[in-house]
């Protein structure tokens, strides 16, 4: 079953704004841990991430970005005063869920409950609308678009977790690559992918995280010039976390091992060039142009 009939955007605008987008969470709440971390004993763990988000702030507001942080309504509640800061910094606030589950953990009633606990958080701190929502570990594959409904159903504009690609643990692979409209049973929702790469027939995934640092940055430079040349905006993203080559390591098996503390080192360097190279802006910015020319296209 897939997620819509997609219906493709037009070009955005003559100079490519992509966007710059964070998922806030700590370095002990990634999918790769669960097994070893459970959510019983997060409050045991030493917070890092006001260190980390400062770094990026910092970069951002040096190079003149705007991003959007996909923020855990756990984290939220404990880090209020830090959700304020980068809402006051101009930044866009959006939902990651609650707690990290990922849909496919979740019953419908269950991710209900999550994205609407987390969306009521979020603007009582911000003071500002909730447009948009990621899912853990882009979780939201086939066999589960019912979330996509669950979304329309609680508010939220946009959605930005069908990943085109195909590979373990995740994937849309049928997806559309670039932002388009999903047309659902409850309504019609933005679909912001992250960014991929084409080449040599395939679709490769490059759009930051451990791709960032463990590939050449001439990847994910590469998959934003694409988008460039359709006219659309791609979609980049980072963790706070993987900007904190300190952080404690936890004992996990040597693959999660090597995917999430290798290339700690470099992260921020390499974000120093990439947003040097390309203008970056929060995914709110693109989601309203699309509902403007979608409201000015029904006036014809």
């Amino acid at each position: 079953m897939r997620a819509q009939r997609g219906t493709g955007v037009a070009p955005i605008r003559a100079v490519i704004a992509h966007h710059f987008t964070i998922d806030f969470e700590e370095y002990f709440q990634v999918s790769a841990f669960e097994s070893r971390v459970p959510r019983s004993a997060w409050e045991h763990f030493e917070s890092r991430i006001g260190g980390q988000v400062a770094r990026l702030l910092e970069l951002l507001s040096r190079h003149e970005a705007r991003a959007t942080f996909f923020v855990l309504g756990w984290l939220a509640e404990r880090q209020a005063d830090l959700v304020r800061t980068i809402a006051r910094a101009g930044h866009e606030i959006a939902s990651h869920g609650w707690d990290h589950a990922r849909v496919t953990q979740q019953t419908p009633l269950q991710f209900r409950n999550s994205v609407r606990r987390t969306k009521d958080l979020l603007e009582e701190i911000s003071g500002a609308p909730v447009l948009g929502f990621r899912a853990p570990n882009f979780s939201i594959v086939p066999g589960r678009e019912w979330a996509l409904d669950v979304l329309i159903e609680e508010g939220y504009q946009y959605d930005s977790s069908l990943f085109p690609v195909q590979r373990p643990g995740y994937g849309y692979p049928h997806g559309l690559p670039d932002p388009h409209w999903l047309e659902r049973p409850a309504g019609r929702l933005a679909e912001i992918p992250p960014s991929t790469l084409r080449w040599y027939g395939l679709r490769l995934p490059a759009a930051g995280g451990a791709y960032f640092r463990l590939f050449p940055p001439s990847v994910v430079r590469a998959a934003l010039r694409q988008c460039e040349r359709r006219g659309v905006p791609g979609t980049f993203y980072i963790h706070p976390w993987e900007l904190d080559p300190a952080q404690p390591r936890l004992d996990v098996a040597w693959l999660t091992r090597l995917r999430h503390y290798s290339g700690l080192r470099r992260t921020t360097r390499r974000l120093e060039g990439l947003l040097a190279e390309f203008r970056f802006t929060a995914v709110r910015d693109t989601v309203t142009l699309l509902r403007e020319k979608a409201a000015a296209a029904a006036l014809w």
